[in-house]
């Protein structure tokens, strides 16, 4: 996989047609931050976004780009650093933890009342813990599951239950104080969000511009981790 913004050159045409970005339903990040800054830019440029929870081809159907984590994206594609390091945890409102107690360690966990995630293959996540060499994952308890994180941040503000985010897709809620973080200690950053596209393919100018933007809110956008 090469790690790099290629030199893609000046390009002067007017910037216009369908740009399709396959996401996962993290999209929220393009939706608040690339997005607007790109059709600010260049009004002429359609965006079609697909976002889903399973790994496809995206070349194979017909993609400009997608977004991944780091590890998953294919060795032969081109990616471009989105975020730094992503930090995943435990959050809850600050009612339910006065109602139920707060955590001290991960296993504390298996007494409350947790909101599940399905992944796209139907089972659910293991919420995963590391703290000086020592990996814990728990299948925690809980009544309801759902399979996206802004309903599971969504429900967990409204004091359903302890949910496990990425805190980039919840800084809003964690500024508030609707949402507390819980087992900080026991929290691992997880690999980055990157832009990823073929290099065997033309680089339409749709995508140059999309590329551009992300470039220059990567900094911007890793501060907010």
């Amino acid at each position: 996989m090469t790690t790099a913004i290629d030199d893609l050159g000046d390009y002067r045409d007017e910037v216009k047609g369908t740009l399709r970005i396959n996401a996962p339903t993290r999209a929220q990040l393009l939706l608040t931050r690339v997005i607007p800054r790109l059709r600010a830019r260049h009004p002429d440029l359609w965006v079609d976004i697909v976002s889903q929870g399973a790994l496809i081809d995206s070349v194979a159907e017909g993609f400009d780009a997608g977004i991944r984590l780091r590890d998953s994206i294919p060795l032969d594609m081109i990616s471009v650093p989105l975020t730094s390091d992503i930090l995943f945890g435990p959050v809850a409102a600050p009612d339910y933890l006065a109602r139920a107690g707060r955590p001290k360690m991960p296993d504390d966990l298996l007494g409350h009342e947790c909101i599940r995630l399905r992944l796209p293959s139907g089972k659910p996540y293991r919420w995963e813990f590391q703290k000086h060499g020592q990996e814990i994952r728990l299948d925690v308890p809980g009544r309801l599951t759902l399979n996206d994180n802004q309903l599971m941040a969504e429900a967990a503000a409204s004091g359903l239950g302890i949910a496990y985010l990425p805190h980039l897709q919840i800084r809003d809620l964690l500024d508030a104080g609707r949402l507390v973080s819980l087992l900080d200690d026991w929290t691992q950053p997880s690999p980055s969000l990157h832009l990823y596209y073929s290099g065997r393919r033309h680089v339409p100018s749709g995508l140059r511009a999309l590329i551009d933007t992300c470039a220059g809110l990567r900094d911007e956008i890793a501060a907010d981790r």
